[in-house]
């Protein structure tokens, strides 16, 4: 138990039910619906990643009442690297229960938890748009390091393919957008202010 009041423990696989309430609340507040969240919970996504050896997910309490989480991963920092890093995958308060230290309590047993991995680099994955999470993270020192972009498969193959595979409504969008330009500099051209 620390100073404050808030105890921080892992949950462990017979925690499940009690940890998914807190879990589905932070999905529906990233923006995914109840349903989705539960039926997750009922396919075994809470429980699957209790399971990995790699992964631990650790809550916060105060007076008994689950009010924060964090799960943390440990792994390569790249896949040709030796360095082990602990990355803080996602790090949620309860609205109500935020600018009270709990998130520090949490980060506290994180900071132990990548001591006790081995790991040498702490990551956070904060997504770009939580500007507020950003600067918490960048107040205790968190610095960037690297841009993350992503794509999907199908939409780097099409990318790669190039022209000769160019589909269809892409080539109708090419082509109006061509025509509209074309349109525009006629119309400049006559001085009709298109």
């Amino acid at each position: 138990m620390s100073r404050s009041g808030v105890s921080v423990s892992r949950v462990v696989a017979a925690d499940e039910s009690t940890f998914a309430p807190l879990w589905v609340a932070s999905r529906v507040a990233a923006g995914q619906t109840s349903d989705w969240a539960w039926r997750a919970v009922a396919a075994g996504r809470i429980r699957e990643a209790l399971r990995r050896q790699d992964v631990r997910i650790y809550v916060a309490a105060v007076g008994g009442e689950q009010v924060g989480f964090v799960v943390v991963t440990h792994s390569p920092l790249s896949g040709l690297s030796e360095d082990t890093a602990a990355w803080i995958d996602q790090i949620w308060v309860e609205p109500a229960h935020r600018r009270t230290g709990i998130a520090q309590e949490l980060l506290r047993m994180v900071a132990r938890y990548a001591e006790f991995a081995g790991a040498n680099q702490l990551i956070s994955c904060v997504p770009t748009q939580e500007k507020e999470t950003n600067r918490y993270f960048a107040r205790l020192g968190f610095t960037p390091a690297v841009t993350s972009r992503t794509t999907t498969p199908g939409a780097l193959r099409r990318r790669l393919a190039g022209d000769e595979q160019e589909s269809l409504s892409d080539l109708v969008v090419r082509r109006r957008r061509s025509l509209r330009a074309r349109a525009a500099r006629v119309g400049l051209a006559r001085g009709t202010g298109v």
